[in-house]
């Protein structure tokens, strides 16, 4: 039977590390290896105690985790290559099931450093204890992103009656404009989504369709 679970997580393993170079624009940050799943991942299998890993998955999740948590660990007892092949297990399999609990696709662990910076500024903020530094990045972001888009509107609008196709480029930049600010408001103001929860519909702004 452990000979079985070998064979299992050297394929597994396998499986993981071919996935770790695929790397998606702006990935979830629960499937690098840097990420918190796979941290507390980690840390759990050196005490042993599969506890602190459960908070990642669903209840209906947890007999699969505590039992593949099991497994790691007398695979691990092997030695050390073992012990690399089966921690890539636990991993894959506990992030695979954590996605999956927040209805996000799985496709493969990452590299520690493929998240995007903001999301890793917001780790820091945690780390930290203060939201300040996150707040700043954030809000001269959205600043930058409404004054750009103002500036190219105002200056349509002030040329809309001079041709049609000046007019077509002031509605075009119009629309990129309320809809950005609507859009930012939205997801300012509403409850966040899960991984895989699609995003609340945005009516179009001032009548337009889109």
């Amino acid at each position: 039977m452990r000979r079985l679970w070998i064979a299992a997580l050297v394929v597994v393993a396998a499986a993981g590390l071919a996935g770790i170079v695929h790397i998606r624009s702006a990935s979830a940050h629960c499937d690098t290896m840097g990420g918190p799943v796979v941290m507390t991942a980690q840390a759990a299998l050196e005490k042993g105690d599969v506890t602190p890993v459960l908070k990642w998955v669903k209840p209906e999740q947890e007999a699969e985790i505590r039992d593949a948590f099991q497994h790691t660990l007398a695979v691990r007892a092997l030695g050390l290559q073992a012990k690399q092949l089966a921690d890539m297990y636990f991993f894959e399999t506990l992030v695979r099931l954590h996605r999956a609990g927040e209805g996000a696709p799985y496709t493969g662990l990452k590299p520690a450093g493929a998240v995007e910076p903001i999301v890793a500024a917001s780790d820091e903020a945690l780390e930290t204890g203060s939201a300040d530094v996150l707040v700043k990045h954030v809000t001269e972001a959205v600043a930058a992103g409404i004054r750009d888009r103002f500036a190219r509107t105002l200056e349509a609008r002030r040329h809309a009656d001079d041709s049609v196709a000046a007019g077509r480029e002031f509605v075009e930049a119009y629309v990129e404009f309320t809809h950005y600010v609507e859009r930012l408001h939205l997801d300012a103001t509403s409850p966040a989504a899960a991984h895989g929860e699609a995003a609340m519909p945005t009516a179009a702004p001032h009548g337009h369709h889109e």
